[in-house]
């Protein structure tokens, strides 16, 4: 005779399974995050969490997903964009620090992205970008906060070194104090090349002869 499904098994909904998977994830890291502890936090077997969800790719992806919700911070009337776009950029590096761990952010394509890109793209377009001109400066940022991210999730403070003028000079490694001077810095050195690049004319096209 077939076991029988508990009740719960049958009722069980997808956002009662990526609530759990994300309390898991935020107690013990994305490694204890499987289909078997996330059956046993909701008290089911295993087997409905993989025709609601799928696999344990799509689980880490519902995960990011409910992680990642609402990245971009609400426009200020007036706000130039290039302020905007560092504020913008701060805000999602903050709430990636929160995420903790690469899997989650390394996937330029995600919705959230995708979704947090729009207030800065009219922002851009408010102030004079061409729509292909926003869109481009706005994936270079997300890359740029993407990939920042991404190594400082993995950076260890020296155990020991000299006090260098320099933030981030030491060749021991990076203190916290250095990683916020330095994501400042890279994201003012993409934010002033985006505002060059929007400045310089236009190339002339070639005509045939």
């Amino acid at each position: 005779m077939s076991p029988v499904s508990k009740p719960s098994d049958f009722d069980l909904d997808p956002e009662e399974i990526v609530t759990a998977a994300v309390e898991i994830f935020q107690e013990s890291g994305l490694d204890a995050v499987s289909m078997r502890s996330v059956s046993t936090r909701l008290g089911v077997s295993p087997v409905p969490l993989y025709s609601r969800i799928g696999n344990k790719d799509a689980l880490v992806d519902a995960i990011a997903d409910r992680v990642l919700v609402d990245l971009a911070p609400a426009t200020n009337e007036g706000e130039p964009w290039d302020e905007y776009a560092l504020r913008w950029a701060r805000e999602l590096r903050a709430r990636l620090r929160r995420a903790r761990d690469s899997r989650l952010i390394l996937w330029p394509g995600r919705d959230a992205y995708v979704e947090a890109s729009r207030p800065l793209v009219e922002v851009m377009r408010r102030d004079g970008f061409a729509l292909d001109a926003a869109v481009q400066a706005c994936r270079l940022l997300t890359w740029a906060v993407v990939g920042f991210g991404a190594v400082e999730s993995g950076v260890e403070p020296p155990a020991r070194g000299r006090r260098r003028a320099r933030p981030g000079g030491d060749p021991a490694g990076v203190t916290p104090a250095d990683a916020e001077v330095l994501f400042d810095l890279h994201i003012r050195y993409v934010i002033e090349g985006i505002a060059r690049d929007a400045a310089a004319p236009a190339p002339r096209r070639r005509t045939r002869r």
